[in-house]
């Protein structure tokens, strides 16, 4: 399980005294309780299952993707560098990427899927790819390549 991993990590972190590390893995564990508390319903006291979990990771890269665009604008390398060490980190918890020509394939296979045939259906498709590749596809540029093939 991925919190699990994520907690192991944390104590990797302390034993070799990774102060950026560790640093950024706090980060991570700290914005997991934050969605655990705002799925938390009366029935359900559990945290968020693993899928929530990479989505989380992804927003977090993006954010710091973004970060990392400002700061290079603004003239401040550091800041930058710094932002690029936690993706970096964060990552590391992420299955593997998939390439552009698998991500491809997997699009024309949730087409034929679903039965897709118009840029109406093009959630459909998304929703295909996001149930069975969630985390090793970046959706914004997937999303892109649907549009394409479907318009």
């Amino acid at each position: 399980m991925l919190r699990d991993k994520l907690n192991e990590a944390m104590k990797e972190a302390m034993r070799a005294r990774d102060t950026a590390g560790l640093g950024t893995i706090r980060l991570i564990l700290a914005k997991l309780k934050e969605v655990d508390i705002a799925a938390r319903t009366e029935t359900n006291r559990e945290g968020v299952p693993d899928d929530r979990i990479l989505s989380m990771l992804q927003g977090m890269i993006k954010q710091r993707h973004e970060s990392v665009a400002l700061y290079e604008k603004g003239n401040r390398p550091e800041l930058a560098d710094k932002e690029k060490a936690e993706i970096t980190v964060i990552e590391r918890f992420l299955p593997q990427q998939l390439d552009e020509a698998a991500v491809e394939a997997a699009i024309r296979e949730a087409i034929a899927a679903t039965g897709a045939s118009s840029i109406k259906d093009m959630g459909k498709v998304v929703g295909q790819l996001k149930a069975k590749y969630a985390g090793q596809i970046d959706f914004s540029k997937a999303s892109a390549a649907v549009k394409k093939a479907l318009g």
